[in-house]
């Protein structure tokens, strides 16, 4: 796995660690609203990415924060998409006639 999406993992775990902390929820109360073992919560605050993306969705969904999960490959938002996209215009228009 590339170590840019290990330090994301990561970054993400805490985040959730924090975002939980913040709502004075305990680890037991999450993990029975998301429907895993406290094992699982630890694994996630840790960044563990053997844990499935839809457990990651689920936590994130506990703690009200799911309705970002939409917006991570937004091609709006996609810059180098968008740049590759746009140096494909045609340069002019051609006349109709």
């Amino acid at each position: 796995m590339p170590l840019g999406v290990r330090k994301a993992l990561r970054k993400l775990g805490g985040d959730i660690q924090i975002a939980r902390k913040r709502r004075r929820l305990t680890m037991t109360i999450v993990a029975e609203r998301a429907f895993i073992s406290r094992n699982t919560l630890t694994r996630v605050e840790r960044g563990d990415p053997a844990v499935a993306l839809g457990i990651y969705a689920t936590i994130l969904f506990v703690l009200g924060l799911a309705e970002r999960l939409g917006d991570l490959a937004d091609p709006l938002s996609d810059a180098v998409g968008l740049s590759l996209e746009a140096e494909r215009l045609p340069q002019r228009a051609r006349s109709g006639s």
